[in-house]
């Protein structure tokens, strides 16, 4: 069986370079070992969103009084918390495998493997291609300590509909680590987050793991930075985290559960003796070509690679686009980020940490959310909108701590990516009143 175009790996970049590359009229294979969508649409950024909204209604009808409405017979069941997020799973999966199908993409479930530059083996036929993309996506990191292997990640709680537990330790501060502590604390379970780093969410700007850190206090949600964990160990029904503290002493916290998530690495195990370059995944130059000029990587696989659903689906278009001899659809320079605690965070470009750090002559602007009359009529939590511009006033990065943050990045994002500066951006008028117009407000 040839094929013009052959991807492994059916997550968020690999179907989508499916789509653009069949929709083209290119004759194109997708292999998936599981079920498609990849880790973002199973067991992380939907299945998250799904529970964090759950979670977020509830604590929202708890705290209804502040409103004058009065729901104190509010209830929740977790089951069927995680039977709507399933449901929701489903849709998408159904709505990925109609569109790969119209598109007449072929989709091959199985574990495929690299035979060679031009040819994969799966389920036991062998197929070949002239152009190949690994889209192999990654897999939980465990780091080395003793008694992890009795831990659960992230995985069984997106995807494995592991019961909600009376309390848990969270062993990492980053994004996925902060979103499940935020939704489950709002359920109802008793969350310690234990960070090796001196703050939350440590590979972005300081201030926002630190603005986090105070909404966690208030949420009674316990936060221990700068610790070293030695080792999980059973007591009873109990399992307890030994960890060094930032003082260099002992200590010891205990929960019904521990979960890992201290990130993820990619998912390379089976083409380790392909012949590519591997170093902390996949090297690939600015297209996404690896080190066999026909073979590309792109997402999570990827060596250096952000780890986003976003990033990938771009940089699945931008192969296509490559092997078409076409110039890339999408401009990978700037990236926006967001975390979907509450209230949100986002943030895209430069921080202020990497201006100082790059020796950049740059400028910050902040507006509160205190002075945002949407913000009060939410009560939404105390939080800022803040760009960052350089000797020329054009912005380069912002970030936002506030409701609604995620959607409202995308509007910095391009701010960012077509260079403007603050003038141009005030020229916009934005509608009152609306948390949007935080960003007008901040740059004028």
């Amino acid at each position: 069986m040839k094929y013009d175009v052959a991807i492994i790996g059916g997550g968020p970049g690999g179907y989508t370079a499916a789509n653009k590359a069949s929709a083209a009229g290119l004759k194109t294979v997708l292999f998936e070992k599981n079920k498609l969508g990849g880790t973002c649409l199973n067991r992380g950024c939907i299945p998250m969103k799904s529970l964090i909204a759950s979670a977020g209604l509830y604590k929202r009808i708890r705290e209804a009084g502040i409103y004058g409405i009065h729901c104190d017979s509010a209830a929740f069941s977790y089951e069927e918390i995680l039977r709507r997020k399933n449901e929701v799973t489903d849709t998408l999966r159904e709505g990925i495998q109609k569109s790969l199908q119209k598109n007449k993409a072929e989709i091959v479930y199985g574990e495929a493997k690299l035979a060679d530059a031009h040819h994969i083996s799966c389920e036991g036929n062998e197929y070949e291609a002239d152009h190949i993309i690994l889209a192999t996506g990654s897999v939980v990191a465990k780091p080395p300590i003793e008694g992890i292997e009795s831990c659960i990640t992230s995985d069984e709680i997106l995807e494995g509909d592991h019961p909600l537990p009376e309390s848990l330790i969270i062993i990492g501060g980053g994004v996925i680590g902060v979103e499940i502590a935020d939704a489950l604390s709002d359920l109802g379970c008793r969350i310690t987050v234990i960070e090796m780093f001196d703050h939350l969410l440590p590979n972005m700007d300081k201030e926002l793991g630190q603005r986090l850190a105070m909404f966690f206090k208030k949420k009674e949600i316990d936060v221990i930075c700068s610790a070293q964990v030695r080792k999980i160990s059973s007591d009873g029904d109990m399992k307890q985290v030994a960890y060094t503290d930032k003082k260099g002493q002992e200590q010891t916290v205990s929960a019904k559960e521990v979960l890992i998530a201290t990130g993820r690495r990619a998912n390379v195990s089976l083409l380790e003796d392909a012949g590519l370059e591997i170093s902390r995944g996949i090297v690939a130059d600015e297209n996404g070509r690896t080190n066999i000029p026909n073979i590309y990587v792109i997402g999570d696989a990827r060596s250096g690679n952000i780890q986003l659903a976003h990033v990938a689906e771009a940089q699945g278009e931008n192969v296509i686009d490559h092997i078409l001899g076409r110039e890339p659809s999408h401009d990978l320079s700037v990236i926006p980020s967001g975390i979907y605690t509450e209230p949100e965070i986002a943030a895209v470009g430069i921080s202020e940490q990497q201006a100082k750090d790059a020796g950049i002559s740059y400028a910050t602007r902040k507006y509160l959310t205190g002075a945002n009359g949407k913000s009060l009529i939410e009560n939404s939590e105390s939080g800022f909108a803040k760009v960052i511009v350089d000797e020329n006033e054009t912005i380069i990065g912002g970030q936002l701590v506030c409701m609604h943050a995620t959607e409202l990045i995308g509007e910095l994002a391009i701010a960012v990516q077509k260079k403007m500066t603050l003038k141009q951006f005030a020229e916009v008028v934005h509608p009152h009143p609306t948390i949007s117009e935080m960003l007008w407000d901040v740059v004028k």
